[in-house]
């Protein structure tokens, strides 16, 4: 049954490659737990003892609240499709309650550092260089994932109408546009891919030295290099650009709806996280500016 799960999560939920195997990964974990404390290797025949006992072991051993959700959310996905296959099968997790979580703020990068983040100093004046830019000035531009940017194709970036098409999870497609400062250094890229290859045309957009695709790997690496030029950041990887862009936008006064269909979200809830960042913000305001906050 877990093979038929994981075929639908790949093939129905369009879900990615990596998100497959994190599913896998966490029901495999979970019944390896059951098979050697219990002795029951049959999902029908797990109990909600069992799933309590699992999450007790997990808080013991001290998993985090935040992965702690996940696997148990992975767990109610499976035995949804369990009864979504098998109307009378049974579902152990019906009133197993998801633990609370601490909301934390997602980090970014603060404006007053923007400038030197990007400052030309820190790419080298050559293809590699040019390319890298791009790469961090399009993801703090757009708030693409990374997996969106390494899978970007030539087609999806429109200049005469200052568009690019992305698409994101579930393969659903967003448009965002294309700023007039993001415009000139993708013509810059264009025309040292074009010097560098001399060819006009490739089908990812964006490519490596050597002119393969871009994986995401690769794409971590560069901007995992570029962010560790400034000390004051914490986390490196692409999506803290992607938190830095809507941070910014909501900082900025930007409907949260707007920033919600820019990012891909399905749902509100997902891009309310960004709103604690602009609260702290003001908050941080307040108690410097206002007379009886000191």
């Amino acid at each position: 049954m877990m093979e038929q799960f994981l075929h639908y999560l790949k093939f129905e939920k369009r879900y990615s490659a990596h998100t497959v195997t994190a599913y896998e990964s966490d029901l495999k974990a979970f019944f390896d737990f059951v098979s050697a404390t219990f002795q029951v290797s049959d999902a029908q025949k797990v109990d909600e003892k069992m799933i309590r006992n699992w999450i007790t072991t997990s808080m013991e051993q001290n998993v985090s609240a935040r992965s702690i959700h996940r696997k148990i959310s992975v767990l109610k996905a499976f035995y949804r499709y369990q009864q979504r296959e098998d109307p009378d099968a049974l579902n152990p997790t019906a009133k197993i309650i998801l633990p609370k979580i601490v909301k934390r703020l997602t980090p970014f990068v603060p404006e007053s550092c923007i400038e030197g983040l990007f400052d030309d100093a820190h790419f080298p004046d050559n293809f590699s260089g040019i390319r890298d830019k791009l790469l961090m000035e399009m993801l703090y531009a757009t708030g693409m994932r990374r997996m969106e940017l390494a899978q970007l194709k030539e087609s999806d970036v429109d200049l005469s109408n200052k568009t690019i098409k992305i698409t994101g999870k579930g393969n659903k497609m967003r448009i965002v546009p294309i700023p007039s400062g993001l415009e000139r250094i993708i013509d810059n890229y264009i025309k040292a891919r074009i010097e560098k290859f001399k060819a006009e045309q490739f089908d990812t957009f964006f490519i490596t030295e050597t002119g393969n695709a871009l994986n995401e790997k690769f794409l971590y690496r560069r901007v995992n290099y570029y962010l560790s030029l400034n000390p004051q950041l914490g986390k490196r990887s692409p999506h803290v650009l992607r938190h830095t862009f809507a941070t910014h936008l909501l900082d900025g006064g930007a409907d949260i709806n707007a920033v919600k269909e820019l990012l891909g979200h399905s749902s509100l809830t997902a891009t309310q996280i960004y709103t604690h960042n602009t609260i702290e913000n003001l908050k941080t305001i307040y108690k410097q500016a206002h007379p009886r906050a000191k």
